[in-house]
């Protein structure tokens, strides 16, 4: 049963982080805003009519942070990704064809894909030193959001990356030990007794 619930706590991991990439809310401004692969403006007095753009490649990224905070992003996606199809398959596989049960090779896979994703996590605000962000986001520099903000898909990658670290780590049950308490029917209270 644990490897169900691992099973379905990566799936849904996966499917958040995935849309935490796809998101252009990481940085925002009053009007435009940008993730890992996609851009979005709009006008100043419609929010609703926003054009968007969207860098399917490395080479379409405007500097090298930013190529390198999408692969170690992407890569650490993938590898969770990995990790909930191997976990679901463990937990969907009849026990006939796996006797042992256990995780495998999954917290090696989600720890590094956690690791991946912090390192593209920590290297992604350099961005904010490119010239499209100076131009987006006026007043930026490295690590200094100028007139942007942290948007939404940020925070959820952050919290997705933490949410994978948890995921990892096994958590060990001991059983408890059942003592008989015996009551005296004289005072009608418990008697401890010494082990």
């Amino acid at each position: 049963m644990e490897v169900g619930v691992r099973a379905a706590l990566g799936l849904s991991l996966t499917s958040m982080t995935g849309l935490s990439l796809i998101s252009p809310a990481w940085f925002q401004s009053p009007f435009s805003s940008y993730g890992v692969f996609t851009y979005c403006s709009w006008p100043q007095d419609d929010s609703w009519n926003q054009s968007c753009v969207t860098f399917w490649s490395l080479k379409d990224m405007p500097t090298l942070p930013w190529k390198v905070s999408a692969a170690m992003l992407l890569g650490g996606w993938l590898l969770l990704s990995l990790s909930a199809l191997l976990l679901s398959a463990w937990a969907l596989a009849p026990r006939r064809l796996f006797p042992r049960r256990g995780f495998g090779p999954t917290p090696v896979v989600q720890a590094a894909a956690a690791a991946s994703t912090l390192v593209g996590l920590l290297v992604f605000p350099a961005t904010l030193a490119s010239p499209f962000a100076k131009e987006v986001c006026k007043g930026s520099s490295m690590y200094h959001s100028g007139t942007c903000w942290l948007s939404w898909g940020y925070a959820m990658a952050i919290l997705n990356v933490v949410l994978t670290s948890l995921l990892v780590i096994r958590w060990q049950t001991t059983p408890v030990q059942r003592v008989a308490v015996p009551f005296s029917s004289d005072t009608q209270g418990v008697i401890l007794v010494p082990e």
